[in-house]
């Protein structure tokens, strides 16, 4: 329950952080944005979705992808990771319309400040 609960708030302020510092990262709010019929009408709204949707997807889905990938992590010695954890929001910003991350750079640096934030949050929650 702690590593859920560490990753979902490592995601939400890391997708904050990376709309607020990171160019080209950009939330779009929309008039018919709603999560099971419950309409999305700000900003804040649309990022805890997005950063509870980017916890879980770490927590669930990130393990089966870092066991199937083991060795080109063991290869390139761990920097792959940074690869995985690049596809993971790359998916979260092809099944949700309301982020819009272009390709390469936005991704790695939002990616980093996520990872840095999932080194960070753990040690604060008891």
């Amino acid at each position: 329950m702690k590593k859920v609960l560490s990753q979902v708030i490592a995601a939400i302020l890391g997708i904050w952080l990376a709309v607020l510092f990171v160019p080209g990262v950009k939330i779009n709010l929309f008039a018919n944005s709603n999560f099971f019929g419950v309409p999305l009408t700000l900003q804040w709204q649309i990022i805890l979705l997005l950063g509870i949707a980017l916890g879980l997807l770490n927590f669930f889905v990130k393990p089966i992808i870092n066991t199937i990938t083991l060795p080109l992590r063991i290869i390139t010695l761990g920097l792959f990771s940074i690869v995985i954890n690049m596809a993971m929001l790359w998916i979260l910003d092809f099944i949700f319309k309301e982020i819009s991350i272009p390709w390469l750079w936005p991704l790695l640096w939002t990616t980093v400040i996520i990872w840095f934030l999932n080194i960070i949050i753990p040690k604060f929650i008891i």
